[in-house]
């Protein structure tokens, strides 16, 4: 007897169910798709423990008779495709047939459905037709999955937490709604509801109900057309935007996608005007003849092949960019008011940082030196004219010392030391790389080995950005906007740990925040530890929060800023670690409005900045990993001038 055999038909759809059914969301997608199919305009959807117990889900659309009921089971069985050349005009979501037949494989099922005229309830367990009876008149489709994956334990084993499946289930459902405004979705889960929709075809409206009104009141409206393709969408103006590509949604006559060449035109539409890392929220609806797409390509049928795909791109860069374009106007330059110093902590910060305290206004009139030049304090040219454009000089031509008094007085903090320019790459660079270094970062405790801070002897600065330094071995370059990022890192470090004993600053006005149902979910499960790096979130009313405080010690000025990071910094992170966050915390504040380049200190600043430097537990590495220091010995030096050999 041979060894080849026909599989068992029960056998063989298990086997495709691991291919259709992934989790609780890849049945609620086949359902619902089914659901819009069948030109339902009403799609009610109800879980329960995220779907894996039992998921319901109620149309209105044109329903079906006994017999088709009996056979929508079978594998194979579709309504969508006739013949091969069917599956070049596809515009349906299903056509394969093996939907429907994979879920009962592995649940328990129940359909009540009815075209209007006669209807029919089954009943299956594991694929296995257990009973039929006359059904409700109601047209349209009830259909109830219970007991997921009841007769394969090791698919259930590998289920993620209720919240996580249910935040794939309410992604899933956003980006139905986004695609078929005209249909009135609900998505129901233990009797709380989690998105709705009106179904009145208004685009806008439903994204207001997912990513909430104040976001989608700030998108522009983009569209365009060639021979071959009609785009039409929204997008958010550069102001708002996410760490995620996640918020770009696309899809291709009406089906929900995922293509990166769309989704890079999307970004490259904003050329220049988001920050490096940053990404826009953004809708994409895309029509073409269905003979340029290929939708047969994965099981999921989330990918896609696009003919004429350059046309393609070409044309939703260059409508995107003119809208986006069309809204873009100066900033407004509002002085901003001077606020009182409340945390005592923050006071002893800030004064034992008196190299900070100098605005850049006062920078401004010191002259640059010739490039390679070396900038000695004792010999700067043109003093007499700084001393007559910077009264603050005193007769050796150092800044003169100011009380703590004066400095209340005009509320002076690092915060007024603009970015450099040609520094900012960099530093959004390392804000962006936060993840990888909270990763990689050396601990600083095994630091106790390394040499001690040598004895220094500042002889004067390059550029603006290097502080020269040297001892009795040598020579030293010290980067000043690593060596800032030190000292504030290990200060917020410290406070971060004890965020819930410092002093608290309210605010005025709240922070309001708004977030898609699955992101409000997974904010309100970690609380607890946003609340452990000073983001204090209230709800406030359905998937939005408040923030009516926030600790005194945070950057002034850029409250708001860090406290949207932090948020980022959760909702990219399924699985959130309060050890690593507060890491994350502690470096991204660092990070903010530290020295940059091309900026000059005097004597007293520089003497400051690495006597601060030196009390730090790790004062050679900045906390991305970079040296903040780097020694230049008398030896080689001497080797390079050939006077050793």
């Amino acid at each position: 007897m041979g060894n080849i055999h026909i599989m068992d038909e029960f056998l063989s759809n298990k086997i495709a169910a691991g291919e259709v059914v992934e989790r609780p969301a890849s049945v609620v997608k086949e359902l619902v798709e089914n659901a819009v199919d069948a030109g339902s305009t009403s799609i009610e959807v109800i879980l329960e423990e995220a779907g894996l117990r039992s998921i319901q889900v109620i149309d209105n659309g044109s329903g079906m008779d006994e017999e088709d009921a009996l056979i929508s089971f079978q594998r194979h069985a579709t309504s969508k495709i006739m013949n091969e050349h069917d599956l070049f005009r596809i515009r349906t979501l299903g056509f394969r047939g093996e939907a429907l037949a994979s879920i009962a494989s592995v649940s328990k099922v129940t359909l009540a459905t009815s075209n209007g005229e006669s209807g029919v309830e089954v009943y299956l367990e594991g694929g296995h037709v257990q009973s039929k009876k006359p059904g409700p008149l109601r047209k349209g489709t009830d259909i109830t999955v219970a007991q997921l994956f009841y007769n394969t334990p090791a698919r259930l084993k590998y289920m993620k937490t209720i919240q996580t499946e249910l935040g794939h289930t309410i992604d899933l459902m956003n980006r139905l709604a986004l695609c078929y405004p005209m249909i009135s979705f609900k998505l129901v889960h233990h009797d709380h509801e989690l998105l709705k929709t009106n179904g009145r075809g208004d685009l806008r409206q439903v994204l207001a109900a997912i990513y909430g009104v104040a976001n989608a009141k700030k998108m522009v409206h983009f569209e365009g057309e060639t021979q071959d393709y009609k785009i039409e969408g929204y997008a958010t103006i550069p102001e708002i935007t996410r760490a995620s590509k996640n918020y770009m949604s696309i899809f291709v006559n009406g089906r929900w996608v995922r293509h990166f060449t769309v989704q890079k035109s999307l970004i490259d539409a904003y050329h220049t005007y988001l920050p490096i890392g940053r990404f826009p929220i953004a809708v994409i609806h895309i029509e073409g003849d269905p003979f340029l797409t290929d939708v047969n390509v994965h099981p999921s049928k989330q990918q896609i092949r696009l003919s004429k795909e350059a046309d393609l791109m070409k044309l939703i860069e260059e409508s995107l960019h003119k809208s986006v374009r069309s809204v873009m106007q100066a900033p407004e330059i509002v002085k901003k008011p001077k606020k009182s110093v409340s945390s005592s902590e923050q006071i002893n910060f800030w004064k034992g940082l008196d190299y900070q305290n100098t605005p850049m206004e006062q920078y401004g009139d010191k002259p640059r030196v010739k490039p390679g030049a070396v900038q000695r304090l004792e010999e700067c040219p043109n003093e007499e004219q700084q001393k007559i454009s910077r009264p603050d000089l005193n007769e050796e031509g150092f800044r003169q010392p100011e009380t703590w008094e004066q400095i209340k007085e005009r509320d002076v903090d690092f915060q007024s030391m603009q970015q450099s320019p040609d520094e900012e790459d960099v530093i959004e660079k390392e804000s962006l790389e936060l993840n990888e270094v909270v990763e990689t970062i050396e601990p600083d405790e095994l630091l106790n080995d390394q040499e001690p801070f040598p004895m220094l002897e500042i002889v004067g600065q390059i550029h603006g950005t290097y502080i020269v330094a040297q001892s009795e071995d040598g020579f030293y370059l010290i980067d000043q906007h690593a060596a800032q990022e030190r000292i504030k890192y290990e200060f917020f470090k410290d406070m971060v740990g004890e965020v819930n004993s410092g002093e608290r600053q309210l605010l005025l006005l709240p922070l309001t925040f708004h977030y898609a149902a699955d992101e409000a979910l997974h904010l309100i499960e970690n609380q607890e530890a946003l609340a452990e790096v000073g983001v204090f979130l209230e709800e406030f009313g359905q998937h939005s929060f408040i923030i009516r405080e926030y600790p005194t010690w945070f950057p002034k000025g850029m409250e708001q800023e860090i406290i949207e990071d932090l948020i980022e910094q959760v909702l990219k992170k399924r699985k959130t670690d309060i050890k690593k966050l507060r890491e994350a915390a502690a470096i991204m504040m660092s990070c903010k409005r530290s020295i940059k380049a091309n900026h000059y200190l005097d004597l007293q600043q520089m003497e400051r900045l690495l006597q601060d430097l030196k009390k730090c537990v790790n004062p050679f590495t900045c906390p991305h990993g970079r040296p903040v220091i780097v020694h230049f010995r008398t030896y080689e030096i001497e080797k390079m001038f050939k006077r050793v050999m």
